[in-house]
């Protein structure tokens, strides 16, 4: 437990963060998962499009420090590679 006032604000900082966080990341992850809901459904158009509105999402979460800048390239290396495998 905290004691000292720096270390009780430093607390609710890394609380706050953590909420902040957190989100950010289950949307990111939501985002993600209907690029790939699209995929698995064989629906080439709406995988086109889910694609390319997760990719400003996955760059924001670079810009944000919540991914590190290699595992959004290659989420986004990984996604476009399955979208362009359809027939």
């Amino acid at each position: 437990m905290a004691n000292t006032a720096q270390a009780k604000k430093r607390a609710r900082q890394a609380e706050k963060r953590r909420v902040r966080n957190a989100g950010q990341r289950s949307n990111l992850r939501t985002f993600i998962k209907k690029v790939i809901a699209a995929i698995r459904a064989g629906d080439k158009e709406q995988a086109q499009a889910a694609f390319k509105t997760a990719q400003p999402v996955i760059d924001s979460a670079v810009t944000k420090g919540l991914i590190h800048k290699n595992k959004a390239a290659r989420s986004k290396s990984r996604l476009n590679a399955r979208v362009k495998a359809m027939s």
